[in-house]
């Protein structure tokens, strides 16, 4: 399984592992919500989001994957994202996010998702760097940044604008482009 929950004296521990990186699917995503549920129902008080990788604490979506499915189905997954991680909020634990690795894109939004974001000393990247493949941040980001660090400094529209990124070829080129590990060729359509 890619996401787990235990609970060990009052504390529900989440743990993400799907090797290499956590990149997030719709399995995953439904793994996610199950075990959101399982922490919630068991009455935790608090409930910690961590990492079975050293690396990465998640990488977010799977861009791999998007690439080969319909536009229709990466705005599915979108939104059941936004439903998971809306739970955190609607859930009783105080849920936090103990970051040790990179925390990039959705696996980021996973963390701003969680009430409090704990990050452990080292070297590893945390952002939305999801524009430098076409896109912007469908899962959160957007909304949540802004109300954590202040609207100045983090604007942006989200799904409403996702659907038209998705379908642009500027989108294609950024994931293929990532997918093959090569700087992307943007035209601007």
């Amino acid at each position: 399984m890619a996401v787990t929950a235990e609970v060990k004296d009052r504390v529900g521990w989440i743990t993400l592992d799907r090797p290499p990186d956590n990149t997030y699917d719709p399995a995953f995503l439904e793994e996610l919500d199950r075990c959101v549920g399982e922490v919630a129902e068991a009455e935790v008080a608090v409930a910690v989001i961590r990492s079975a990788s050293e690396r990465f604490f998640s990488a977010g979506a799977d861009v791999k994957a998007d690439l080969e499915r319909p536009v229709e189905e990466n705005l599915a997954r979108a939104r059941r994202a936004h439903q998971v991680l809306g739970r955190f909020a609607d859930e009783a634990p105080l849920f936090i996010a103990a970051i040790a690795g990179h925390a990039l894109g959705g696996g980021y939004e996973i963390a701003l998702a969680c009430d409090i974001r704990i990050a452990a000393e080292g070297r590893y990247r945390i952002g939305l760097p999801e524009v430098t493949l076409g896109l912007l941040p469908g899962t959160g980001g957007t909304q949540r940044l802004p109300r954590l660090i202040g609207r100045g400094r983090a604007l942006e529209r989200e799904l409403e604008e996702l659907a038209d990124l998705f379908a642009s070829e500027d989108a294609r080129e950024g994931m293929t482009a990532f997918t093959e590990k090569r700087p992307p060729t943007f035209s601007g359509s």
